[in-house]
């Protein structure tokens, strides 16, 4: 059996597996930031707050907020000094904003705790496009599954963020979840020596099929292309919906009558179901098209929405909860797949930038409209909402499937 050559200027199966684990690692460590700071800033935002409780989920809109805002930024530092120290810069902000946030419940400060949290969500920013640099000069075939390994390390993720909170609650009383944010200042730095490992192209390395003289296009042109458009919308769509929804199904579980616990095991589940399939989604996306496996996540989101507006019993809030993290994994990792193919090497900080800013603002609203949408409408009509997005979303990735079938027959 031959095997292939090293890409010229680009990198063999063998780093490109190597940064991938690398980037899993950190986005197991690093990216356990964003579970403690969704599921703790309410909590502590509350506690801190004597009489307007309704700005309680303030901290977490901040988080949210933060990782909008930080996507061109982040994009652009990464383009002057490259993706090893742009990353490394990204865990150093993930770092200090937890110090910050820490210092902040022991001194029971209400907004400089939100600061610090939008800071803290800046440094996940750079966490975000840990996916896309798993395909830097990655061979053509691995980078589906590049993407998928680097996603896996968001279920580790979903457990160390949890039991850290768990572990460090009351350790500063009466600023019970102080612990919690030091605890992240530490995995920050844990995850600036980890990133320290990565062998990463640094440079413009042209595709195969490209030529190595050809120019950056301008920005507008790039996200004019049909494809781009096509996984801009189903990863947003997929990421949002599966935003809004989740964060009023512990709502919803509370106000049916089922214990809190439920709400607790329910989501520990759907985190489950989001990222456990990342083992295997990158082989899907190689056997059967990145179309294919997108249209599967549209699918499973959809059947979430049926099975939710089915009934009020604990089964369908789980079943429910299960299926909209399975529908999100295939939807989002398809749709991250498809944008990689749209761009230029050369291109790739200021495409990936702007499509992380689109994704994020747009979750960022999807969340906060949430409560307020299941407050004065109920459960049921939060998925009538998701239900005709999903099917735009199917709609065109349909169109997209054919479109690219005829363009491959003309060729």
């Amino acid at each position: 059996m031959t095997v292939a050559a090293e890409p010229v200027g680009g990198l063999g199966v063998r780093t490109a597996r190597r940064n991938a684990l690398v980037l899993a690692t950190a986005q197991a460590i690093v990216g356990s930031a964003a579970p403690v700071a969704i599921s703790t800033g309410g909590l502590a935002g509350t506690w801190l707050l004597l009489e307007d409780k309704s700005l309680a989920t303030l901290p977490v809109t901040g988080f949210n907020v933060g990782v909008a805002l930080g996507a061109l930024p982040a994009a652009a530092l990464m383009r002057a000094i490259g993706r090893r120290l742009g990353f490394s810069s990204g865990a150093l902000v993930v770092s200090i904003g937890g110090l910050l946030a820490g210092f902040s419940l022991l001194a029971q400060s209400f907004w400089p705790f939100v600061a610090s949290l939008m800071l803290v969500g800046c440094g996940n920013a750079f966490t975000q496009q840990y996916r896309f640099a798993a395909t830097d000069g990655a061979p053509r075939d691995y980078q589906a599954r590049a993407i998928s390994v680097v996603l896996a390390g968001g279920m580790f993720a979903a457990v160390i963020g949890p039991q850290m909170v768990n572990f460090t609650t009351g350790l500063f009383r009466p600023a019970e979840f102080a612990g919690a944010f030091f605890g992240v200042s530490v995995l920050g730095l844990l995850g600036v020596f980890v990133l320290s490992r990565l062998k990463m192209v640094e440079r413009t390395v042209p595709e195969v099929g490209e030529e190595p003289s050809a120019p950056a296009r301008p920005l507008g042109e790039i996200i004019a292309q049909p494809r781009f458009l096509t996984a801009l919308l189903c990863g947003v769509g997929s990421y949002a919906m599966m935003s809004f929804v989740m964060t009023g199904a512990p709502l919803a579980i509370v106000a049916c009558g089922h214990p809190q616990e439920i709400g607790f095991f329910g989501i520990q589940w759907h985190v489950m179901a989001m990222f456990g399939p990342s083992f295997f989604t990158g082989r899907l996306i190689s056997r059967f098209g990145k179309e294919r496996v997108i249209a599967m996540g549209l699918l499973a989101l959809l059947a979430s929405f049926a099975v939710f507006l089915s009934g009020i019993a604990v089964w369908q809030f789980w079943l429910g909860l299960v299926l909209l993290g399975l529908g999100w994994n295939f939807g989002f990792i398809g749709a991250t797949a498809m944008v990689a193919e749209t761009h230029r090497p050369s291109e790739k900080g200021k495409t990936q930038g702007f499509h992380d800013l689109a994704l994020f603002t747009t979750v960022a609203v999807s969340s906060f409209m949430s409560g307020r949408v299941f407050v004065a409408s109920g459960w049921e009509t939060m998925n009538l909402v998701a239900l005709p997005i999903a099917l735009v979303c199917m709609a065109a990735i349909v169109f997209e499937a054919r479109r690219a079938g005829a363009r491959l027959l003309s060729g």
